[in-house]
């Protein structure tokens, strides 16, 4: 972990706020609270799940970078979520110029 703190109630309290308050999260606070998850190793099945249903409905409101993470946080995560996946593989597709290489890796990656 970043902070070098291990802070498994805290990310239950986040987990539980952020189900409560996702139609407030915008694309980037989606994809960066389940890249913390993913990082940190924090199994939040239902938090994944709340955010794979508004992000897949969303999609078009996240940039590469945000889709891109999210994919990455998803697969590292072992979470599945087709629906979410082909939303992101079809934006991705339709906006590929808009991607630097760094994208373009995380995404792949994602997939593989």
């Amino acid at each position: 972990a970043t902070a070098g703190v291990a802070a498994r109630t805290l990310f239950e309290v986040v987990a539980t706020e952020a189900q409560r308050r996702i139609v407030d999260f915008d694309a980037q606070a989606m994809a960066n609270t389940v890249w913390a998850f993913a990082t940190a190793g924090v199994a939040a099945r239902t938090l994944f799940e709340a955010i794979a249903s508004e992000a897949q409905r969303r999609i078009g409101e996240f940039n590469p970078q945000d889709m891109a993470n999210t994919a990455w946080a998803f697969a590292k995560a072992g979470v599945a979520a087709r629906t979410l996946f082909e939303s992101i593989a079809s934006e991705a597709q339709r906006r590929i110029v808009e991607f630097n290489p760094q994208d373009l890796a995380n995404t792949v990656w994602a997939f593989a």
